[in-house]
């Protein structure tokens, strides 16, 4: 069977929908109900990052040191790239993943090489009901906080509240980031009405990157202390980085200092 351009090999549904795996050019990819790929992975090199959303994802690297014993929150699995970018290249620090679908979990662990790791605690539930619930007894406990939760509708409503990014301020650590993905571009009232509240809740100290031919946009919101740096220093880490790495900073740094003239000064020093 073929679909998506690519072979199905596998296809189940669950109370939230199908799911559909695909493989084309060595490539398997997770596809809930349609075309958008909500997780991809090369089958000869599965820690190499696919999505160039996901790639964008990791560019709070520019501005954080590596996670040393360090919690991190995520909010939406999928196939679980960036949770096993963060097992793989960051040995000492500890993830916790919320993922609605057992599903998802089920399939990420069987055909996308999540690891069974005692530094992975996985959750099956809400991932907006959890960060409001924890907001509530839980102050200052990650470092990083990535959310990427996206069904075949679009972002998952019970993140769509400043209540939501309120709680997400509250859990971070005074020197954390909050990485997002938005979806729509900046014409799309949600992605409007999100990054009004980011901005404001996160005293707009908050950068955007647009992922270069995709309707993503990452946002990365900086809570009160963490530091400011040089745009000579980040032009030197973005260089290590993509050697280090294999990914794009020098790109993303650019595209960060292209796309971000009224909040720049509030995150790094001109």
């Amino acid at each position: 069977m073929h679909k998506y351009n690519g072979r199905v090999v596998h296809q189940s549904h669950d109370d939230d929908g199908i799911l559909e795996i695909v493989e084309l050019d060595g490539i398997r990819s997770l596809h809930f109900g349609s075309d958008s790929r909500q997780s991809s992975m090369l089958l000869t090199n599965p820690d190499k990052l696919i999505l160039g959303y996901v790639r964008a994802m990791t560019s709070w690297l520019l501005f954080k040191q590596p996670l040393n014993d360090d919690e991190v929150l995520t909010i939406g699995l999928g196939g679980g790239s960036l949770t096993r970018h963060l097992l793989h290249h960051f040995p000492d620090c500890r993830i916790k993943a919320i993922e609605p679908r057992k599903s998802v979990i089920k399939i990420a662990r069987s055909y996308f090489d999540l690891p069974r790791d005692p530094r992975l605690k996985i959750i099956i539930g809400d991932g907006g009901q959890y960060v409001r619930l924890r907001a509530e007894t839980f102050h200052e406990q990650y470092s990083l906080l990535l959310i990427d939760a996206f069904d075949h509708d679009g972002m998952a409503q019970s993140l769509c509240s400043e209540a939501f990014f309120d709680a997400c301020k509250i859990l971070l650590k005074k020197d954390g980031i909050l990485v997002i993905n938005l979806w729509g571009g900046t014409n799309n009232p949600l992605f409007q009405t999100c990054a009004l509240w980011i901005g404001r809740i996160f005293n707009w100290k908050i950068l955007f990157l647009p992922v270069q031919g995709r309707g993503n946009i990452i946002c990365l919101a900086f809570n009160e202390n963490f530091p400011l740096f040089p745009m000579k220093y980040l032009r030197t880490r973005a260089i290590a980085l993509e050697q280090k790495y294999q990914i794009e900073f020098p790109v993303f740094l650019k595209d960060i200092k292209k796309h971000n003239a009224s909040t720049f000064s509030e995150v790094i020093k001109l």
